[in-house]
């Protein structure tokens, strides 16, 4: 299981999907759902149903999930993962994770993945560098 927002995909997103592939036999992505973009990061620029549809698109990936609004452990105990793969840049505390895993009796095993080492590997910095482009900020 791999999950994340993938708001404009980009080769960050691709590179962390590849190596959680390579982990495991079958490839699940929760993709987050609309409220908890808005909560954890920004206003979504695309909605959940179409970044699920995108990420559901990509090869690597057997299937693409909304995530659950609330509580995040809620998908995984739907879907009961033997690997959860986290992205290099996500903000989860292992140990944590591991913890509350444990408490909900899921035996999954917790990696990280490791850093894309292109330029443009974030949404924000894709963002900035499209208005940039455009003259600036709110133009």
């Amino acid at each position: 299981m791999a999950s994340g927002v993938f708001d404009i995909l980009h080769t960050g997103h691709i590179s962390y999907l590849e190596q959680a592939k390579a982990m495991g036999d079958e490839l699940v992505v929760v993709v987050a759902c609309d409220n908890t973009v808005r909560k954890r990061k920004h206003e979504p620029i695309t909605t959940a149903a179409m970044r699920a549809r995108i990420i559901n698109s990509l090869k690597m990936v057997d299937m693409a999930v909304i995530g659950n609004d609330g509580d995040f452990y809620r998908t995984i105990e739907d879907i009961r993962p033997d690997i959860i793969v986290l992205g290099y840049d996500q903000t989860f505390d292992e140990n944590e994770l591991k913890k509350e895993l444990a408490l909900r009796n899921i035996t999954a095993d917790v990696r990280r993945a490791g850093e894309c080492g292109d330029d443009l590997t974030g949404t924000r910095r894709i963002v900035d560098r499209i208005i940039k482009g455009f003259g600036g900020e709110g133009e």
